[in-house]
Protein backbone atom coordinates (compact mmCIF):
# COMPACT_ATOMS: atom_id res chain seq x y z
CA UNK A 1 0.00 0.00 0.00
CA UNK A 2 1.31 3.16 -0.98
CA UNK A 3 1.71 5.77 2.16
CA UNK A 4 -0.65 8.05 2.98
CA UNK A 5 -0.60 11.70 2.03
CA UNK A 6 1.16 13.42 5.70
CA UNK A 7 3.84 9.99 5.15
CA UNK A 8 4.37 10.99 1.64
CA UNK A 9 4.50 14.16 1.89
CA UNK A 10 6.89 14.34 4.72
CA UNK A 11 9.38 12.10 2.93
CA UNK A 12 9.58 14.01 -0.63
CA UNK A 13 10.12 17.38 0.64
CA UNK A 14 12.77 16.28 3.20
CA UNK A 15 14.39 14.13 -0.01
CA UNK A 16 13.89 17.27 -2.10
CA UNK A 17 15.66 19.65 0.49
CA UNK A 18 18.67 17.07 0.57
CA UNK A 19 18.85 17.08 -2.76
CA UNK A 20 17.98 13.71 -3.27
CA UNK A 21 14.77 12.60 -6.01
CA UNK A 22 11.70 12.18 -4.15
CA UNK A 23 10.19 9.07 -4.12
CA UNK A 24 6.57 8.11 -5.29
CA UNK A 25 6.71 11.09 -7.50
CA UNK A 26 3.83 10.54 -10.28
CA UNK A 27 6.24 12.75 -12.61
CA UNK A 28 8.73 16.05 -13.24
CA UNK A 29 6.86 18.95 -11.43
CA UNK A 30 7.34 21.88 -13.47
CA UNK A 31 10.18 24.14 -12.44
CA UNK A 32 8.12 27.13 -11.56
CA UNK A 33 6.49 23.87 -9.04
CA UNK A 34 9.37 23.55 -7.29
CA UNK A 35 10.29 26.99 -6.94
CA UNK A 36 8.76 30.86 -7.57
CA UNK A 37 9.99 34.26 -7.02
CA UNK A 38 13.16 35.62 -5.61
CA UNK A 39 15.11 33.49 -3.38
CA UNK A 40 14.99 33.90 0.16
CA UNK A 41 11.96 36.66 -0.48
CA UNK A 42 10.69 37.16 2.95
CA UNK A 43 7.10 38.41 1.79
CA UNK A 44 4.51 37.88 -0.67
CA UNK A 45 2.19 40.74 -2.53
CA UNK A 46 -0.80 38.25 -2.37
CA UNK A 47 -2.15 35.59 -0.20
CA UNK A 48 -4.97 33.21 -1.03
CA UNK A 49 -6.59 31.37 1.91
CA UNK A 50 -8.70 28.55 1.31
CA UNK A 51 -11.44 27.87 4.30
CA UNK A 52 -12.38 24.23 3.97
CA UNK A 53 -15.03 23.24 7.03
CA UNK A 54 -15.02 20.60 8.03
CA UNK A 55 -11.42 19.68 7.17
CA UNK A 56 -10.45 16.27 9.48
CA UNK A 57 -6.96 16.28 9.81
CA UNK A 58 -7.90 12.10 9.42
CA UNK A 59 -9.01 12.82 5.79
CA UNK A 60 -5.18 13.15 4.86
CA UNK A 61 -5.00 9.24 4.93
CA UNK A 62 -7.47 9.25 2.49
CA UNK A 63 -5.00 10.44 -0.43
CA UNK A 64 -2.92 8.07 -1.45
CA UNK A 65 0.18 9.04 -3.60
CA UNK A 66 -0.08 7.65 -7.27
CA UNK A 67 -3.20 5.83 -6.23
CA UNK A 68 -6.91 5.66 -7.42
CA UNK A 69 -8.50 3.04 -5.75
CA UNK A 70 -11.75 2.47 -4.04
CA UNK A 71 -11.88 4.94 -0.50
CA UNK A 72 -8.87 7.12 -1.66
CA UNK A 73 -8.23 10.87 -3.47
CA UNK A 74 -5.58 11.48 -5.71
CA UNK A 75 -4.51 15.64 -5.22
CA UNK A 76 -1.87 15.94 -7.26
CA UNK A 77 -1.98 19.89 -7.14
CA UNK A 78 -2.06 20.22 -3.53
CA UNK A 79 1.18 17.51 -4.01
CA UNK A 80 2.61 20.03 -6.21
CA UNK A 81 1.99 23.22 -4.21
CA UNK A 82 3.28 21.35 -0.96
CA UNK A 83 6.89 21.56 -3.17
CA UNK A 84 6.90 25.15 -1.72
CA UNK A 85 5.83 24.58 2.01
CA UNK A 86 4.40 21.78 4.45
CA UNK A 87 1.58 20.46 5.71
CA UNK A 88 1.11 19.69 9.30
CA UNK A 89 -1.87 19.09 12.14
CA UNK A 90 -3.13 22.71 13.69
CA UNK A 91 -5.46 22.43 16.83
CA UNK A 92 -8.60 24.41 17.08
CA UNK A 93 -10.04 26.12 19.53
CA UNK A 94 -13.06 25.10 22.23
CA UNK A 95 -15.89 24.99 21.46
CA UNK A 96 -14.99 23.39 17.76
CA UNK A 97 -17.97 24.47 16.19
CA UNK A 98 -17.83 26.22 12.91
CA UNK A 99 -18.64 30.29 13.89
CA UNK A 100 -16.74 30.49 16.94
CA UNK A 101 -13.60 28.59 15.21
CA UNK A 102 -13.59 30.75 12.35
CA UNK A 103 -13.87 33.52 14.44
CA UNK A 104 -10.80 32.19 15.88
CA UNK A 105 -8.72 32.21 12.88
CA UNK A 106 -9.95 35.20 11.53
CA UNK A 107 -9.12 37.12 14.58
CA UNK A 108 -6.12 35.44 15.48
CA UNK A 109 -7.88 35.34 19.13
CA UNK A 110 -9.21 32.87 21.19
CA UNK A 111 -13.09 32.58 21.85
CA UNK A 112 -12.38 34.66 25.12
CA UNK A 113 -11.41 37.49 23.44
CA UNK A 114 -13.94 37.69 20.25
CA UNK A 115 -16.80 36.36 22.16
CA UNK A 116 -18.19 34.03 18.86
CA UNK A 117 -20.46 31.73 20.44
CA UNK A 118 -22.57 28.91 19.44
CA UNK A 119 -25.29 26.45 20.71
CA UNK A 120 -25.90 28.77 24.34
CA UNK A 121 -28.35 29.51 26.59
CA UNK A 122 -28.73 33.24 26.98
CA UNK A 123 -29.89 34.57 30.44
CA UNK A 124 -30.25 38.51 28.96
CA UNK A 125 -32.85 37.58 26.23
CA UNK A 126 -34.28 33.76 28.36
CA UNK A 127 -33.88 32.64 25.04
CA UNK A 128 -31.39 29.99 23.29
CA UNK A 129 -28.76 30.71 20.57
CA UNK A 130 -27.23 28.67 17.70
CA UNK A 131 -24.43 30.65 15.29
CA UNK A 132 -24.06 34.00 15.63
CA UNK A 133 -21.15 36.07 13.42
CA UNK A 134 -20.70 39.03 16.45
CA UNK A 135 -17.09 39.41 16.88
CA UNK A 136 -15.65 42.00 19.84
CA UNK A 137 -12.21 42.33 17.90
CA UNK A 138 -11.33 43.25 14.71
CA UNK A 139 -11.04 40.10 11.75
CA UNK A 140 -7.86 40.34 9.22
CA UNK A 141 -9.74 41.84 6.77
CA UNK A 142 -10.20 44.92 8.62
CA UNK A 143 -6.76 44.58 9.87
CA UNK A 144 -5.53 44.81 5.80
CA UNK A 145 -7.92 47.32 5.16
CA UNK A 146 -6.59 49.33 8.08
CA UNK A 147 -2.68 49.55 6.63
CA UNK A 148 -4.07 50.39 3.14
CA UNK A 149 -4.58 46.92 2.00
CA UNK A 150 -7.32 45.18 -0.27
CA UNK A 151 -9.30 41.67 0.34
CA UNK A 152 -12.14 40.04 -1.34
CA UNK A 153 -14.17 37.04 0.41
CA UNK A 154 -15.89 34.28 -2.15
CA UNK A 155 -18.57 33.30 0.74
CA UNK A 156 -16.06 32.72 3.69
CA UNK A 157 -18.99 34.42 5.61
CA UNK A 158 -17.07 35.36 8.58
CA UNK A 159 -15.74 38.41 7.43
CA UNK A 160 -18.77 39.80 5.91
CA UNK A 161 -19.21 43.21 7.32
CA UNK A 162 -15.52 42.78 8.92
CA UNK A 163 -13.58 43.95 6.35
CA UNK A 164 -15.41 42.45 3.61
CA UNK A 165 -19.09 43.60 2.49
CA UNK A 166 -21.21 43.52 -1.11
CA UNK A 167 -20.44 46.19 -3.66
CA UNK A 168 -17.00 47.04 -1.96
CA UNK A 169 -14.27 47.08 -5.04
CA UNK A 170 -11.67 47.12 -2.08
CA UNK A 171 -12.79 45.00 0.03
CA UNK A 172 -15.47 42.95 -1.66
CA UNK A 173 -17.78 40.00 -0.39
CA UNK A 174 -19.81 37.76 -2.90
CA UNK A 175 -22.00 34.80 -1.38
CA UNK A 176 -22.73 32.76 -5.03
CA UNK A 177 -23.74 29.73 -2.83
CA UNK A 178 -23.81 26.72 -5.22
CA UNK A 179 -20.50 23.93 -4.04
CA UNK A 180 -16.94 24.55 -4.17
CA UNK A 181 -16.21 24.99 -7.45
CA UNK A 182 -19.16 27.94 -7.94
CA UNK A 183 -17.22 29.69 -5.65
CA UNK A 184 -14.23 28.99 -7.23
CA UNK A 185 -15.38 31.17 -10.32
CA UNK A 186 -15.79 34.15 -8.16
CA UNK A 187 -11.92 33.87 -7.28
CA UNK A 188 -10.72 32.78 -10.54
CA UNK A 189 -12.70 35.46 -12.44
CA UNK A 190 -10.98 38.43 -9.44
CA UNK A 191 -8.01 36.97 -10.52
CA UNK A 192 -8.51 37.51 -14.26
CA UNK A 193 -9.52 41.08 -13.39
CA UNK A 194 -13.01 40.33 -14.35
CA UNK A 195 -16.34 41.71 -12.61
CA UNK A 196 -18.04 39.19 -10.24
CA UNK A 197 -21.98 39.36 -9.09
CA UNK A 198 -21.55 40.86 -5.49
CA UNK A 199 -25.72 40.65 -4.18
CA UNK A 200 -26.82 41.57 -7.30
CA UNK A 201 -24.22 44.30 -8.71
CA UNK A 202 -21.37 43.35 -10.86
CA UNK A 203 -18.60 44.81 -9.25
CA UNK A 204 -14.15 44.62 -9.81
CA UNK A 205 -12.29 44.11 -7.77
CA UNK A 206 -9.28 47.36 -7.16
CA UNK A 207 -6.68 45.02 -9.07
CA UNK A 208 -5.60 41.97 -7.51
CA UNK A 209 -6.85 42.16 -3.69
CA UNK A 210 -3.97 41.40 -1.22
CA UNK A 211 -6.10 38.53 1.07
CA UNK A 212 -8.08 36.41 -1.04
CA UNK A 213 -10.27 33.98 1.07
CA UNK A 214 -12.24 30.92 -0.43
CA UNK A 215 -14.71 29.16 1.36
CA UNK A 216 -15.88 25.34 0.86
CA UNK A 217 -18.10 23.57 2.79
CA UNK A 218 -18.56 20.25 1.01
CA UNK A 219 -16.92 18.05 3.13
CA UNK A 220 -18.67 19.47 6.44
CA UNK A 221 -21.71 18.99 4.75
CA UNK A 222 -21.12 15.23 3.97
CA UNK A 223 -19.37 14.28 7.70
CA UNK A 224 -23.11 15.86 8.82
CA UNK A 225 -24.73 13.81 6.78
CA UNK A 226 -23.11 10.11 6.79
CA UNK A 227 -20.08 10.98 9.56
CA UNK A 228 -16.58 11.00 9.08
CA UNK A 229 -15.92 7.81 6.90
CA UNK A 230 -18.64 8.73 4.36
CA UNK A 231 -17.77 6.95 1.01
CA UNK A 232 -18.45 10.20 -0.78
CA UNK A 233 -15.13 11.99 1.21
CA UNK A 234 -12.19 11.06 -1.14
CA UNK A 235 -14.58 12.38 -4.32
CA UNK A 236 -14.97 15.79 -2.75
CA UNK A 237 -11.16 15.72 -1.44
CA UNK A 238 -10.40 15.35 -5.19
CA UNK A 239 -12.78 18.09 -6.53
CA UNK A 240 -11.14 20.63 -4.01
CA UNK A 241 -8.14 19.88 -5.17
CA UNK A 242 -9.39 20.41 -8.79
CA UNK A 243 -10.19 24.10 -7.70
CA UNK A 244 -6.66 24.61 -5.79
CA UNK A 245 -5.21 23.16 -9.38
CA UNK A 246 -7.98 26.47 -10.90
CA UNK A 247 -6.78 28.86 -8.41
CA UNK A 248 -3.20 27.85 -9.04
CA UNK A 249 -3.44 28.43 -12.50
CA UNK A 250 -5.06 31.90 -12.49
CA UNK A 251 -2.49 33.51 -10.48
CA UNK A 252 0.19 31.84 -12.72
CA UNK A 253 -1.91 33.74 -15.43
CA UNK A 254 -2.14 36.82 -13.75
CA UNK A 255 1.59 36.56 -13.27
CA UNK A 256 1.79 36.70 -9.46
CA UNK A 257 2.06 32.93 -8.81
CA UNK A 258 5.82 34.01 -7.81
CA UNK A 259 4.62 36.72 -5.56
CA UNK A 260 1.54 34.76 -4.27
CA UNK A 261 1.55 32.63 -0.78
CA UNK A 262 -1.30 29.78 -0.28
CA UNK A 263 -2.49 28.84 3.33
CA UNK A 264 -5.98 25.92 3.46
CA UNK A 265 -6.86 25.09 6.58
CA UNK A 266 -10.41 23.72 7.98
CA UNK A 267 -12.24 25.47 11.41
CA UNK A 268 -12.97 21.86 12.84
CA UNK A 269 -12.73 17.82 12.70
CA UNK A 270 -15.43 15.39 12.43
CA UNK A 271 -16.28 12.10 14.68
CA UNK A 272 -19.08 9.99 13.77
CA UNK A 273 -21.72 9.10 16.45
CA UNK A 274 -24.67 6.87 16.54
CA UNK A 275 -26.18 7.25 19.75
CA UNK A 276 -28.28 9.66 21.75
CA UNK A 277 -28.02 9.75 25.48
CA UNK A 278 -30.90 12.74 26.41
CA UNK A 279 -33.61 10.53 28.33
CA UNK A 280 -30.73 9.24 30.44
CA UNK A 281 -29.13 12.94 30.87
CA UNK A 282 -32.15 14.63 31.24
CA UNK A 283 -33.41 11.35 33.95
CA UNK A 284 -29.83 12.27 35.88
CA UNK A 285 -30.57 15.91 36.11
CA UNK A 286 -34.16 15.42 37.44
CA UNK A 287 -32.85 12.38 39.94
CA UNK A 288 -30.24 15.19 41.32
CA UNK A 289 -33.28 17.58 42.50
CA UNK A 290 -33.69 19.81 39.22
CA UNK A 291 -36.31 20.41 36.28
CA UNK A 292 -34.22 20.44 32.97
CA UNK A 293 -34.92 21.11 29.45
CA UNK A 294 -33.70 21.22 26.06
CA UNK A 295 -34.17 24.05 24.12
CA UNK A 296 -33.55 24.67 20.63
CA UNK A 297 -32.39 28.24 18.87
CA UNK A 298 -34.92 31.25 19.46
CA UNK A 299 -36.69 28.67 22.59
CA UNK A 300 -37.39 29.74 25.99
CA UNK A 301 -38.20 27.36 28.96
CA UNK A 302 -40.74 26.75 30.17
CA UNK A 303 -42.15 28.06 33.44
CA UNK A 304 -40.78 26.11 36.06
CA UNK A 305 -37.78 25.04 34.23
CA UNK A 306 -34.11 25.56 36.51
CA UNK A 307 -31.53 23.85 33.97
CA UNK A 308 -31.95 25.14 30.57
CA UNK A 309 -29.46 22.90 28.01
CA UNK A 310 -28.50 23.99 24.30
CA UNK A 311 -27.00 20.79 22.19
CA UNK A 312 -24.80 21.46 19.91
CA UNK A 313 -22.27 18.76 19.48
CA UNK A 314 -21.11 19.51 22.99
CA UNK A 315 -24.33 20.97 25.84
CA UNK A 316 -24.39 24.51 27.58
CA UNK A 317 -25.83 23.47 30.73
CA UNK A 318 -26.85 26.96 33.05
CA UNK A 319 -28.83 26.73 36.26
CA UNK A 320 -31.14 29.75 35.70
CA UNK A 321 -34.18 31.00 37.51
CA UNK A 322 -34.08 31.18 41.76
CA UNK A 323 -31.18 29.37 41.81
CA UNK A 324 -28.73 30.70 39.13
CA UNK A 325 -25.37 31.25 40.83
CA UNK A 326 -25.86 28.46 44.04
CA UNK A 327 -22.50 26.90 43.71
CA UNK A 328 -23.59 24.02 45.43
CA UNK A 329 -26.55 23.54 43.08
CA UNK A 330 -23.73 23.52 40.05
CA UNK A 331 -21.54 20.96 41.86
CA UNK A 332 -24.34 18.42 42.69
CA UNK A 333 -25.53 19.17 38.71
CA UNK A 334 -21.86 18.61 37.81
CA UNK A 335 -21.81 15.40 39.95
CA UNK A 336 -24.71 13.97 38.32
CA UNK A 337 -23.51 14.51 34.57
CA UNK A 338 -20.31 12.97 35.16
CA UNK A 339 -22.07 9.95 36.58
CA UNK A 340 -22.66 9.44 33.17
CA UNK A 341 -20.96 6.67 31.23
CA UNK A 342 -22.05 8.05 27.78
CA UNK A 343 -19.73 11.81 29.21
CA UNK A 344 -16.26 12.24 28.75
CA UNK A 345 -16.05 15.60 30.52
CA UNK A 346 -17.82 17.79 32.10
CA UNK A 347 -16.13 21.22 32.32
CA UNK A 348 -16.82 23.86 34.59
CA UNK A 349 -16.25 27.83 34.31
CA UNK A 350 -12.99 27.23 35.32
CA UNK A 351 -12.31 24.99 33.04
CA UNK A 352 -13.66 26.58 30.34
CA UNK A 353 -11.50 29.75 31.37
CA UNK A 354 -8.16 27.41 31.48
CA UNK A 355 -9.46 26.65 27.75
CA UNK A 356 -10.21 30.60 27.00
CA UNK A 357 -13.52 29.33 26.17
CA UNK A 358 -16.18 32.43 25.27
CA UNK A 359 -17.65 33.88 28.55
CA UNK A 360 -21.29 33.53 27.27
CA UNK A 361 -21.19 29.87 28.21
CA UNK A 362 -23.14 28.62 31.21
CA UNK A 363 -22.41 27.05 34.38
CA UNK A 364 -21.41 23.17 32.44
CA UNK A 365 -20.27 22.51 29.11
CA UNK A 366 -20.66 18.45 28.90
CA UNK A 367 -18.91 16.80 26.01
CA UNK A 368 -20.04 13.27 25.42
CA UNK A 369 -17.64 10.17 24.63
CA UNK A 370 -17.03 9.97 20.94
CA UNK A 371 -19.92 7.71 19.34
CA UNK A 372 -22.89 9.39 21.48
CA UNK A 373 -24.39 12.54 21.47
CA UNK A 374 -26.46 14.63 24.24
CA UNK A 375 -29.93 14.28 21.75
CA UNK A 376 -31.70 11.62 20.00
CA UNK A 377 -30.32 8.58 18.58
CA UNK A 378 -29.86 9.27 14.69
CA UNK A 379 -31.71 7.20 12.40
CA UNK A 380 -28.62 6.40 10.65
CA UNK A 381 -24.42 7.28 11.37
CA UNK A 382 -24.16 11.27 11.89
CA UNK A 383 -21.13 13.85 11.59
CA UNK A 384 -20.50 15.45 15.44
CA UNK A 385 -18.07 18.18 16.42
CA UNK A 386 -17.94 20.83 19.44
CA UNK A 387 -15.79 18.56 21.29
CA UNK A 388 -11.95 18.40 22.38
CA UNK A 389 -12.08 15.10 19.55
CA UNK A 390 -12.43 17.49 16.83
CA UNK A 391 -10.30 19.89 17.27
CA UNK A 392 -7.58 18.46 14.80
CA UNK A 393 -7.17 19.86 11.60
CA UNK A 394 -4.61 20.40 8.63
CA UNK A 395 -2.70 23.37 8.16
CA UNK A 396 -0.89 24.09 4.57
CA UNK A 397 1.55 27.35 4.38
CA UNK A 398 3.06 26.88 1.03
CA UNK A 399 4.33 29.68 -1.59
CA UNK A 400 6.29 33.18 -1.64
CA UNK A 401 7.60 34.01 2.11
CA UNK A 402 7.08 30.39 3.07
CA UNK A 403 10.22 27.95 3.85
CA UNK A 404 9.74 24.55 1.91
CA UNK A 405 9.48 21.38 4.09
CA UNK A 406 10.25 23.56 7.39
CA UNK A 407 6.94 22.51 9.67
CA UNK A 408 5.41 24.93 11.32
CA UNK A 409 5.80 23.88 15.59
CA UNK A 410 2.11 23.22 17.30
CA UNK A 411 0.11 25.56 15.23
CA UNK A 412 -3.38 26.63 15.73
CA UNK A 413 -5.86 28.73 15.12
CA UNK A 414 -5.22 31.53 16.54
CA UNK A 415 -1.94 31.62 14.61
CA UNK A 416 -3.57 31.76 11.51
CA UNK A 417 -4.01 35.44 10.57
CA UNK A 418 -0.98 36.68 12.56
CA UNK A 419 0.82 34.67 9.99
CA UNK A 420 -0.80 35.74 7.41
CA UNK A 421 -0.43 39.35 7.82
CA UNK A 422 3.19 38.64 8.30
CA UNK A 423 3.68 36.67 5.09
CA UNK A 424 2.01 40.16 3.58
CA UNK A 425 3.76 42.65 5.85
CA UNK A 426 1.10 43.67 7.70
CA UNK A 427 0.75 44.12 11.51
CA UNK A 428 -1.40 40.92 12.91
CA UNK A 429 -4.93 42.10 13.73
CA UNK A 430 -5.47 44.36 16.84
CA UNK A 431 -6.89 42.02 18.70
CA UNK A 432 -4.56 38.78 18.17
CA UNK A 433 -3.54 36.47 20.67
CA UNK A 434 -1.51 33.93 18.43
CA UNK A 435 1.55 33.72 17.18
CA UNK A 436 3.67 34.56 13.52
CA UNK A 437 4.85 31.01 12.68
CA UNK A 438 8.28 32.18 11.64
CA UNK A 439 10.06 29.04 11.69
CA UNK A 440 8.04 28.19 8.82
CA UNK A 441 8.73 31.14 6.89
CA UNK A 442 11.76 32.28 4.90
CA UNK A 443 12.58 35.09 6.99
Amino acid sequence: MLPSLRKFLTASIAATVLGAAPAAVAAPLPADDVAAGPAGQARADHVVLLALDGFDVEYLDLVRAGSTGPGTAEMPNLRRLLHRGSVTTSTGVMTSITNPSWSSVATGAWPRTHHNTAYWFDPLTNTARGQQRDLAVPTIAESVREQGGTVFSAQWFILQNHGVTFGDPAGLYTQPGGDCARRTDDVVAVLRGEPVNSDGEMVTTDGVPDLLALYCDTLDAIGHDGGDADPRIPGALADIDRQIGRVVAATKDAGIYGSTAFVITGDHGMTTFDKGFAADGLAAIEAAGFTPQVLTSGQSPAPGTDVAIVVGGVADVRIIGQRAGDRAAVRRLKAALESLPQVRNVFDERDQARMRMSPNYGDLLVEPRPGWSFGATPATPAGRHGATTELRVPLVLAGTGVRPGAHPRQPRHVDVAPTISALLGYAPPSGSEGRVLREALTR
